[in-house]
């Protein structure tokens, strides 16, 4: 089963390279892009049928691992169709 780790900084975390981008892409003649922030995706290949049992497990290795819970949050999404 395929589940997605989507890391993202906390609101009110100073994100340079989201300000870089943003920057850029308005000089690129894209204003009306507001705001930007560079995360982290990280796709992990669990061997389990059960959704749940699977989200909770990337849950914990978020928690763990894979996120600074000072500076970022996550979310997991699990994708259907995407598996080995």
């Amino acid at each position: 089963m395929t589940i997605y780790v989507e890391i993202l900084p906390k609101e009110g975390i100073l994100d340079p390279k989201g300000r870089t981008v943003k920057n850029a892409l308005h000089q690129l003649d894209f204003p009306m892009v507001s705001n930007v922030l560079v995360g982290k995706l990280i796709q992990l290949e669990i061997e389990s049928e059960n959704v749940d049992e699977a989200v909770r497990l990337a849950e914990q290795m978020a928690d763990k691992l894979l996120h600074n819970s000072n500076v970022e949050q996550y979310r997991v999404v699990p994708v259907e169709g995407v598996s080995k």
